[in-house]
């Protein structure tokens, strides 16, 4: 039986405008080793001359600047630390190049990780529809504030399996902010290597419950 396999959205994708002034935030992968980019707004109009601001692989988070513009409608940037699981979530993007496509569902889980230790994912994971173009894209609260960028899907056969994973915007904004002010993200970490402590570990180690984490190295 084919196994689920994570399938990440590149190529036409979506974004969002989070400032008048034409920033833009969308995922890394959207625009990772491309030569042109190109935003066409919901009304037909383009622009071609997009600045590459700074992007973040780990968080697969990018920021662009739309040069030479101003007064740009701009979404309003929500607290994803505030989001509760069941909550309605609206998703919008352009998947199959079918623009403006609006989704709905609901928030299925929160703190989701599936990458490796290099990475760093708090993944919202919500039901509604994420399709190939809808990465980038802004994942909104009934407010209509943006609560995080779509990002990727868990599926089978790289469609809609009823599991769309989308970046916290509070994350986002932190990264924002680092990438308008040095264009890069740094990080700090400590040095060790941990591990849940199973039933066996707790056996071995005499524990009187099996809470908590060990250090492997």
């Amino acid at each position: 039986r084919q196994q689920p396999r994570e399938q990440w959205q590149t190529g036409q994708a979506s974004g969002f405008i989070i400032s008048q002034d034409g920033y833009v935030l969308t995922n890394n992968h959207v625009v990772d080793g491309a030569d042109e980019i190109k935003i066409i707004m919901n009304n037909g109009q383009e622009y071609n001359k997009v600045q590459v601001i700074g992007t973040d692989g780990q968080a697969d988070v990018a920021l662009l600047k739309i040069e030479d513009v101003d007064n740009l409608p701009a979404v309003e940037l929500g607290d994803s630390d505030a989001l509760e699981i069941g909550e309605w979530v609206i998703a919008i993007g352009n998947p199959f190049g079918l623009t403006e496509t609006l989704t709905v569902g609901v928030v299925s889980a929160l703190g989701r990780k599936i990458g490796g230790q290099d990475v760093y994912q708090d993944f919202i994971q919500t039901d509604a529809a994420i399709n190939p173009g809808n990465s980038g894209g802004p994942l909104l609260n009934l407010e209509g504030k943006v609560i995080g960028i779509n990002s990727a899907i868990i599926t089978g056969d790289r469609g809609y399996m009823g599991i769309g994973l989308a970046i916290p915007i509070n994350m986002a904004k932190a990264i924002k902010e680092q990438l308008i002010t040095t264009g890069k993200v740094q990080r700090g970490y400590a040095g060790i290597t941990m591990q849940d402590i199973t039933a066996d570990m707790s056996e071995f180690f005499k524990l009187d419950n099996p809470n908590g984490a060990i250090v492997t190295s």
